[in-house]
């Protein structure tokens, strides 16, 4: 049974293991597909500190092969999404009770073991169940539509606010639906010209490159009054610097994904204008909220995918960790795992 283990920065081992639930409220699950991250690739390349020895792997499904007497509204056949984000346990709100609320939040393959595995044992709370109307390639866009929710609700906007996203890979263009769903008008900036054209058929009215005449144009879609917040995709390889530039004074500048180098922000930009600064990298508490939108169709997830069922998965983790190549960005790439 495969299972993938980072010992040491870049040093990726297959150690097949055996796994039993041990209690009434564990489950035993087949993992069929895993989708392969930046954030996987980060903390391959080193550039994403964790303890070693880790199991890899932040967004999963897979099957119920085996479930305990108190496994309530889960048996066997299942199919089910692996949660990316647990509560810390150890801050005042968990100790309080009031997990929802952790200052802490644990993601999988960095503070706990992922799912980049043929099996995994888990307690029956730690995966939500998937409706048929879900098929497994949308389920593994659950945590980035749950980040894209967490966004908006912290941004506290109002119907027809305007938000310049920059950045429409794979996390941009799924941003800026959610934002259009919330009727807040999205402002997609991009260089790619494929990556803009599928904003477009997405239904985003607003798409620029960002060249020489971005502000202005902007400026038009704003009625000259800028944006009301912008949101940073790190993912896009275009400079955090673009964004600063396209709000008005006093809104809000959001960073998402964790960057795959570092990002350089001009603190003069963001002082001259005044603005609140903070990041969003995780859906911790949107698992139930983002399924119900996948099942309205909410998001159209009409991404490219590369499906494999024969990989080396360290030749992988090194090209995402250093290839910048728009159509890399855009694409899912999603490993087959047991058959």
């Amino acid at each position: 049974m495969d299972n993938w283990i980072l010992k040491g920065v870049k040093n990726l081992v297959n150690e097949p293991a055996s796994v039993n639930i041990t209690s009434p409220t564990q489950i035993k699950v087949k993992v069929s597909h895993l989708l392969l991250t930046d954030y996987d690739a980060l903390l391959y390349s080193g550039k994403m500190e964790t303890a070693f020895p880790r199991i890899l792997g932040r967004s999963a499904v897979g099957i119920v092969t085996e479930a305990g007497e108190k496994c309530y509204g889960i048996e066997k056949g299942t199919r089910v999404y692996f949660l990316p984000s647990r509560a810390c346990g150890e801050c005042l709100p968990c100790k309080s009770g009031k997990t929802k609320d952790c200052r802490e939040v644990l993601s999988a393959g960095k503070d706990f073991d992922g799912f980049m595995r043929d099996f995994v044992v888990c307690e029956y709370n730690e995966v939500a169940p998937l409706p048929a109307a879900v098929d497994d390639f949308n389920a593994l866009c659950i945590e980035t539509i749950g980040i894209a929710q967490n966004i908006y609700d912290k941004l506290n906007l109002n119907a027809g606010q305007r938000v310049a996203v920059v950045g429409a890979g794979f996390t941009g263009n799924i941003i800026a639906q959610v934002l259009l769903y919330h009727k807040i008008v999205p402002v997609v900036i991009d260089n790619s010209p494929a990556n803009l054209e599928k904003a477009k058929k997405c239904g985003i009215y607003y798409a620029f490159p960002a060249d020489d005449d971005l502000e202005e144009n902007v400026k038009n879609a704003t009625g000259g009054a800028m944006c009301d917040a912008a949101i940073y995709c790190s993912g896009s390889r275009l400079p955090v610097s673009v964004a600063p530039r396209l709000v008005a004074d006093g809104k809000a500048l959001v960073l998402c994904d964790i960057p795959l180098n570092p990002v350089n922000l001009d603190a003069g930009a963001i002082i001259e204008k005044n603005l609140t600064v903070f990041g969003v990298n995780d859906s911790y508490g949107y698992t139930d909220a983002v399924i119900n939108m996948l099942m309205q169709k909410a998001v159209n997830i009409d991404i490219e995918r590369e499906i494999l069922s024969e990989y080396d998965l360290a030749a992988l983790l090194e090209d995402k960790a250093t290839n910048a190549s728009p159509s890399k960005q855009s694409k899912m790439t999603v490993l087959k795992m047991i058959i």
